[in-house]
């Protein structure tokens, strides 16, 4: 890591951390870009919470240019959760032939829920040699722990698993995403009603780049990639979450009242030609003051295993795995490529000290 150039690309929660690990692990930011304007003109040093350090966050319109004009070895884009929201942001990066590493969700393995944009973004990365990924705390936590407990197993028949995070982390868009703030009505039509559809009408709607994945759909079939498993058939439900009293929350500016959705769990089931199921679950909600992230996973076969992580730090995690990252993506072939093909996740010893 010491000696790399990072871009960041998106200046809100997530980047705090993931500048300040860069910085720790011997790397330098030199630029970064944004669309709030109440962000953009800051140096970054303020956003991390210290001293300023010369660089300032600029209209992410600027990107190409700054890009093009700086070349750095990878830029890490913490935006949104759909990779038709950071189609843009990868699609300049791929353009300028830059790596880039994202935390978007469905960009962990996107080619079961987007094929036709990821294989645009793959197209554009090959042609002008860098790689385009996603990670984050599913790299460790939903992926490769996962695989690593497998490989002590003599047979497996189910991979069962469940996370719970707290959307006020992650910002607005995840939290709108869950459905949180909505009424139960609102969340029938608006969310869960995309999922009560045939699998041949839920491929056309894949194919059209217009499916919203949860979490756990680009999950399973990171899984069944790096397990070397093929999927026959995949369907996800998403079921509301609700409190019994009023919560407030900061990332929506509202108070969650009784009876809204607090956000959602949506499970999602893949069958396999192996004959090995995936059940997972993921639950994301505006917390409750005796709620907590939790990830529990159980490997079905002989013999069970089962794997509790209580309270994990998601958005420390998340931040790191990104970091710790850059040196595979960097040294990977060109292309849109998961993380599934890059290896483990390893950690980055460099540092300041």
């Amino acid at each position: 890591m010491k000696g790399l150039r990072i871009f960041q690309y998106g200046c809100g929660k997530m980047s705090v951390y993931t500048m300040k690990y860069v910085i720790d692990n011997g790397g330098t930011i030199v630029g970064a870009v944004d669309i709030n304007l109440s962000v953009i003109g800051k140096d970054i040093g303020e956003i991390m919470g210290g001293d300023k350090v010369g660089v300032v966050v600029e209209n992410a319109n600027k990107a190409e240019e700054l890009l093009t004009e700086l070349k750095p070895d990878c830029v890490i884009v913490t935006t949104m959760s759909l990779l038709a929201d950071v189609e843009d942001a990868l699609m300049v990066c791929a353009k300028c032939g830059v790596n880039a590493i994202t935390t978007c969700e469905e960009a962990f393995y996107p080619m079961n829920s987007n094929p036709t944009l990821t294989e645009k973004i793959d197209k554009l990365a090959k042609e002008n040699n860098c790689t385009i990924t996603g990670s984050g705390y599913q790299d460790a936590f939903w992926g490769n722990l996962i695989t690593t407990l497998i490989g002590s197993s003599h047979n497996i028949t189910k991979i069962k698993g469940s996370s719970s995070y707290n959307v006020e982390d992650y910002g607005i868009a995840l939290a709108k995403a869950h459905g949180a703030g909505l009424t139960k009505e609102e969340f029938a039509s608006q969310v869960a009603s995309a999922d009560e559809i045939s699998d041949e009408e839920r491929m056309k709607v894949i194919e059209s780049g217009a499916y919203s994945p949860s979490y756990m759909w680009n999950v399973n079939g990171w899984l069944c990639d790096k397990l070397g498993l093929t999927v026959v058939s995949q369907r996800q439900k998403c079921v509301p979450q609700f409190n019994d009293y009023d919560i407030e929350s900061s990332t929506l500016g509202m108070t969650v009242k009784s009876g809204m959705a607090t956000g959602m769990s949506a499970v999602v089931t893949s069958e396999t030609k192996e004959g090995i199921t995936l059940e997972t679950e993921c639950i994301g909600k505006v917390y409750n003051k005796d709620e907590f992230d939790r990830n529990e996973w159980t490997i079905y076969g002989e013999p069970d295993t089962t794997l509790v992580i209580e309270k994990p730090d998601t958005v420390r995690l998340t931040c790191a795995a990104i970091v710790n990252r850059i040196p595979d993506v960097i040294a990977s072939e060109s292309g849109f490529i998961p993380t599934s093909r890059m290896g483990e996740l390893k950690y980055i010893k460099e540092s300041n000290n």
